[in-house]
């Protein structure tokens, strides 16, 4: 394989010195590879964590072109046009072929692979509409490639051990490693060669992880690739790129003018809250809990039904059936003349611990993943062990679960921003308030799975209700017969009070003895 970085630029400055000043301008935009590429190939979608934010997994890698005009160096700028909104930033590893490659085997693919760096496949959503699936216009502008800084050794890296991270105006907003790859590296190269030849200098962009959005004139995007766990841990360095405002806007006698739909909003910001737009209609349906078991659905009366009876009630039916471990301990609510209502949808954190948060904590995580993804009539229920020594959610993810129509939140951990949270109005169960940030104490994990909260099991499904006494979490096979049991129990307890409130002595009325059950059953006849 070879790793020569000499460019072609010097047999033509030697040949013409007169060009030497635009073949020096031409050469900076190339700094970072060995030439200036023959063609730039990039990868539609191939990250797990990004099909699963766009909703949709591909079942085979599909690709587009960039020109290699659109290459750009480290420390550069790059343009929103005029009249545009929507320039994303896409962090990516980038691969450089180092010799030929055409219908080159899967085992032997990566051999052809020199070096590696890191990409920003900047694009224009605004664009995106009309050049849907060929990406010219709108990915293929001046400076919406920068490559670099450094290339690294493509035979001293695992290829399913590299991590990409980029950076908006220093937060970390993407990170992802190729072991989350649905495509590995080494598919690409290979598929790639099955339809035509990649050429040394060809360069391989590979897909973006979560947590790609848009850019404003002025913000500074940093990318970079590195090993973590190869010796020396090599890096790229950071990439660098300016944002700044253009001046010259598209015009429509030549060609399509730039137009943003909500669609596009939604897509190039990552989601449509962080667009600023509403939710998408909600399904009513609830997942499982696992998959032996049947679908439920929580139906309006039976939702109703729990409204009317309280968790005490509730709580004392469970027992009877042998469930004494079914209230969610600890937690408090934010708004007690409000009563919860609904079916869990959980989230796991694990304790922090510094790796774990920098792999797991940052782009889109599994606890945005879970405010993202709640439906109408659910309820986040959070796993945080009991630990209050910060906040597991703020006004933000507030915001998006009511937005989305959940029906509350319960977390065995603090509340963030505790009085915006209020004022958002829906349902919350905590321990209380702490104003630290998540990665105080925890690492968001997983979602969507059996969870403890509170000293007590939750399976997503279960149907969770809530009360100034506190959260109960009922299987869902045993709704219909423990609320119909405790609704019978209240209307029972009712009749005792007003016996006890009319003189009667509580010997032989709570609970009835025989005589007082008689007059009871005598009264619920004629009712």
């Amino acid at each position: 394989m070879s790793h020569d970085t000499s460019t072609g630029a010097d047999a033509a400055r030697a040949a013409d010195p007169a060009d030497d000043g635009a073949l020096a301008a031409a050469d900076e935009r190339f700094a970072a590879l060995p030439q200036r590429p023959g063609k730039v190939v990039a990868v539609h979608l191939s990250y797990a964590s990004r099909a699963d934010q766009r909703g949709r997994r591909p079942a085979h890698p599909s690709y587009f072109l960039k020109p290699s005009s659109s290459v750009a160096a480290s420390g550069g700028t790059v343009e929103r046009p005029a009249g545009t909104e929507l320039l994303a930033f896409e962090g990516e590893v980038a691969l450089v072929i180092g010799t030929a490659a055409r219908r080159v085997p899967l085992d032997r693919a990566w051999d052809h692979v020199a070096w590696v760096t890191a990409a920003n496949d900047l694009g224009l959503y605004d664009l995106r509409a009309n050049d849907r699936g060929s990406n010219v216009r709108s990915k293929g502008g001046d400076g919406f490639t920068p490559l670099g800084p450094a290339l690294l050794d493509a035979r001293a890296l695992a290829p399913d051990a590299l991590r990409v991270r980029t950076w908006v105006n220093g937060e970390l907003r993407q990170e992802g490693t190729t072991d989350g790859l649905i495509f590995p590296l080494a598919q690409l190269v290979s598929d790639l060669s099955q339809h035509l030849t990649l050429e040394p200098g060809d360069v391989v962009l590979t897909g973006t992880p979560a947590g790609s959005s848009v850019l404003a004139p002025g913000d500074v995007v940093e990318v970079e690739v590195d090993a973590p766990a190869a010796p020396g841990a090599p890096s790229t360095g950071r990439l660098v790129t300016t944002v700044t405002q253009g001046e010259h806007p598209f015009d429509g006698d030549l060609g399509s003018l730039p137009a943003a739909d909500d669609v596009q909003r939604a897509e190039a910001w990552g989601s449509r809250e962080a667009a600023g737009l509403d939710p998408e209609p909600a399904s009513d349906a609830a997942p499982g809990p696992d998959p032996g078991r049947a679908p439920f659905r929580l139906t309006p009366d039976l939702r109703d039904k729990l409204m009317r009876a309280p968790t005490a009630g509730l709580s004392a039916q469970l027992r009877r059936h042998g469930l004494d471990d079914v209230t969610i301990d600890g937690v408090r609510p934010m708004h007690p003349s409000t009563k919860l209502v609904g079916t869990a949808r959980t989230l796991r954190f694990v304790p922090h611990r510094k790796d774990l948060f920098a792999s797991h904590g940052g782009g889109y995580n599994a606890q945005k993943r879970a405010f993202d993804a709640v439906g109408e009539g659910e309820v986040i229920v959070i796993e945080a062990r009991g630990e209050e020594g910060s906040g597991t959610l703020g006004d933000i993810l507030a915001l998006r679960a009511h937005a989305r129509g959940a029906a509350g939140i319960v977390t065995d951990g603090g509340v963030r921003d505790h009085d915006a949270v209020a004022e958002v109005g829906i349902p919350v169960y905590s321990r209380g308030a702490h104003p630290a940030v998540l990665g105080r104490r925890h690492v968001p994990w997983d979602a969507d799975l059996t969870i403890a909260c509170g000293g007590t099991t939750v399976q997503p499904g279960d149907v969770v209700v809530g009360d100034r006494d506190g959260v109960v979490v009922i299987p869902p096979g045993l709704v219909e017969e423990v609320v119909d049991a405790a609704l019978a129990q209240e209307d029972e307890d009712a009749w005792i009070a007003e016996q006890v409130a009319a003189g009667h002595p509580v010997d032989g009325l709570f609970p009835m003895n025989a005589q007082w059950r008689e007059q009871y059953e005598a009264w619920r006849a004629q009712r």
